[in-house]
């Protein structure tokens, strides 16, 4: 080989193997500190544009499970508020069926009416006072839980009915009015356990029909349960650094800078193999 003191091509090819392997070493450290394989574009483009897709859709159908789990909240709220409209309603079948005997007095009557139209005045609050995060649970207008994956929309649509003494219905059909019954006398007691047992059947097929809503939005936050699991595995596997492959590479590129240093000082130290040529 040719001495030449214009260029040391050695030291050239030994200084561009060290930044090669610096960078290789740079990279392997900062994904064993990060945990990830993709810390930018330039590591895999096509990789980080998937990656980026899956986590999209993480984050949607997480919110959409929290929405979700929002609407189970609502309509538990409701479902409880009916049960205790219930209890109300079999007690006032209690009182009509007290006031509907002979062997009660008028006195007595009115007295049993006091407390009847007490129930009917509780179901009135009940029904416009229950609020789920500020929200009355009770309205005609149907509430939509919107669920997403951030590329398909879906909604589930629930509705609760407004609720009162004198709008007892379970779907708008078939209405029961309580608000003008009156256990004050024996007919009036009558017509009133009749309406009140009516009313008792469409509070019960509403609260079937919340219970069928609830149940299918539970239904739909384990599927999403599972969605995310999958779609976080898959992630994982674009995005997560494979620790034991990048502690072989650290070990690899340590090995190689120190020897790439080690040809390097010999590069050098050959262009004074001229200064002998001058003695």
């Amino acid at each position: 080989m040719a001495l030449s003191i214009l260029n040391n091509i050695p030291a050239l090819a030994a200084q561009n193997q060290l930044t090669i392997t610096g960078a290789a070493l740079s990279r392997t450290l900062f994904r064993l500190a990060s945990g990830t394989r993709i810390n930018s574009g330039a590591d895999d483009a096509a990789g980080l544009a998937i990656a980026d897709g899956l986590r999209a859709s993480i984050t949607a159908l997480s919110q959409s499970s929290r929405n979700a789990n929002d609407g189970i909240g609502s309509l538990s709220v409701a479902d409880g508020a009916l049960a205790q409209i219930s209890n109300l309603l079999n007690r006032a079948i209690t009182l009509g069926t007290e006031a509907a005997t002979g062997t009660v007095s008028a006195d007595q009557r009115g007295a049993l009416d006091t407390e009847f139209q007490a129930i009917l005045s509780e179901i009135d609050r009940i029904g416009s006072s229950t609020t789920f995060n500020g929200t009355s649970v009770f309205t005609t207008t149907a509430t939509s839980i919107f669920l997403s994956d951030a590329s398909t929309n879906t909604e589930i649509a629930s509705s609760t009915q407004a609720v009162s003494s004198a709008n007892l219905t379970s779907d708008g059909s078939t209405t029961i009015n309580l608000s003008d019954d009156l256990l004050t006398t024996v007919a009036a007691a009558t017509t009133a356990i009749s309406e009140v047992n009516d009313a008792i059947e469409q509070v019960a097929l509403l609260r079937g029909e919340i219970g069928a809503t609830i149940n299918r939005l539970q239904s739909a936050v384990a599927v999403i349960a599972n969605q995310v699991l999958n779609l976080t595995n898959a992630e994982d596997g674009f995005r997560a650094a494979d620790i034991a492959v990048e502690i072989a590479n650290l070990t690899k590129f340590q090995i190689l800078n120190q020897t790439g240093l080690a040809a390097l000082s010999q590069a050098n130290a050959q262009q004074q193999n001229v200064l002998t040529l001058l003695r």
